[in-house]
């Protein structure tokens, strides 16, 4: 088994770089498992209450949850994965059977911030992409996808996101084995994690 944690800011290209890594893998030989779904059970807070929390900061996750089920991972075990809605800001009460496979991605802004956790990833990839483009990216999906308005994205980003990213997620390059710049398709990155993993593997 190999798992590859993926890290970088918000709108930096992550999902990308993942389906650009998995295209080409046997889809019964990787799982996907993203950060998001292990923001905090916050079910006992009412909506208004809800959208004021700082998600951009680790304590909005719960990472003994996630590596509790890394380990169940690496001892062949199956486990429930919570899902995650961004539009009322909770989980949903609902899970998702994961199984154990060969390739396991690990992917979110934060989880090169809990030492734990990274050392449980064989290889560590962090990707950059300017900050400008990560807010367009940002604003067009928030607003395309997640119900948001213009005014809160900015203001949330202005608040939250980029002072965490500065605090919490831009240090956490120096413990990638790899950067990969994404303001432009990145073949060679690319094709070199895709290289790593097939040789980890074979």
């Amino acid at each position: 088994m190999l798992i590859i944690g993926i890290a970088g800011g918000t709108g930096s290209g992550k999902t990308t770089v993942v389906q650009q890594i998995v295209e080409e893998l046997p889809k019964d030989e990787v799982c996907i498992i993203s950060q998001d779904s292990y923001y905090r059970d916050i079910s006992h807070l009412p909506y208004e209450e809800r959208v004021k929390i700082n998600f951009d900061h680790p304590q909005a996750i719960d990472f003994d949850l996630l590596v509790s089920h890394l380990k169940e991972l690496r001892n062949g075990n199956s486990f429930e994965q919570p899902v995650y809605s961004f539009v009322d800001h909770n989980r949903t009460g609902e899970t998702v059977t994961t199984f154990p496979k060969k390739v396991i991605i690990v992917e979110g802004i934060l989880i090169l911030t809990h030492p734990e956790i990274r050392k449980m990833f064989d290889v560590k990839l962090f990707v950059h992409a300017d900050s400008d483009e990560r807010l367009i990216r940002r604003l067009k999906r928030d607003i395309a996808e997640r119900g948001r308005d213009l005014e809160e994205v900015l203001h949330r980003y202005q608040t939250t996101l980029k002072p965490m990213h500065q605090q919490f997620i831009e240090p956490t390059k120096e413990f990638a084995d790899i950067i990969i710049p994404t303001n432009r398709y990145n073949t060679v990155a690319v094709n070199l994690i895709r290289s790593i993993i097939h040789q980890k593997l074979a």
